[in-house]
C-alpha cells in the first residue's frame, strides 16, 4: 500500500462522509458550471433536487440554478456547511484556507481533486474532509438513490426507498 493510497483511504472514511450528511444543510459548490453537460452542475443539480441549499462559487457566473452566484468563498453572505470542490487540485490549498476562515464544517474534493498537503491542513483546522469522492454519488449509495439518473443499486423490492431530507 502506497503512502497516497492510505492518504486517499483516510479521506475517504464512511463514517466521516455520514457524518456530513447529518450536518449538511448549505453547499457551497467552488467551480459549479452553468453549462448543463458538466459534472458539476449535475451534481448541483441532484443536490438541489434532494433538499440542500446550494450556493455557486464561480467568478465568471451570476447565476447558475436559479441561485446567485459568487466569486470566492470569503464573498458568501451565509454560513455554508461543506464546500464541495470542483476545481484544479492546485487551487485547492487557496479554497482550503478560505473554507477555515469562513468557518465551514467539511471540504469534499470531487473525483480527481488529490491535494494530501491541503486536505491535511483542513483536517488539523477541525474541518471533515472526503477527498477524490463524489458528493452526489456517495449521498445515492448510502441513501439508496443510486438509479436515479442511470445508476443501480442492484436491490429488487416494490418499496420505494425513504427520502433523505435536510434535518431542520
Amino acid at each position: 500500500m502506497t503512502a497516497e493510497t492510505t492518504m486517499l483511504d483516510r479521506f475517504a472514511d464512511p463514517a466521516t462522509i455520514h457524518k456530513i450528511y447529518r450536518y449538511a444543510r448549505t453547499i457551497a459548490v467552488v467551480g459549479l458550471s452553468a453549462n448543463r453537460l458538466r459534472p458539476s452542475f449535475f451534481v448541483a443539480s441532484y443536490l438541489k433536487y434532494r433538499g440542500f441549499k446550494i450556493v455557486p462559487v464561480n467568478p465568471r457566473e451570476t447565476e447558475i440554478l436559479g441561485e446567485r452566484c459568487y466569486s470566492s468563498l470569503t464573498d458568501l453572505p451565509m454560513q455554508v456547511d461543506v464546500v464541495d470542490v470542483f476545481r484544479d487540485p492546485a487551487a485547492v490549498p487557496a479554497i482550503v484556507d478560505d473554507a477555515i476562515q469562513i468557518g465551514a464544517r467539511a471540504v469534499w474534493l470531487q473525483f480527481g481533486v488529490i491535494a494530501p498537503a491541503a486536505a491535511e491542513r483542513a483536517a488539523e483546522a477541525g474541518l471533515d474532509v472526503v477527498m477524490d469522492h463524489c458528493i452526489k454519488i456517495e449521498h445515492g449509495r448510502y441513501y439508496g438513490e443510486m438509479h436515479w439518473f442511470g445508476l443501480n443499486t442492484g436491490i429488487v423490492t416494490s418499496r420505494r426507498p425513504a427520502r433523505l431530507q435536510p434535518r431542520k
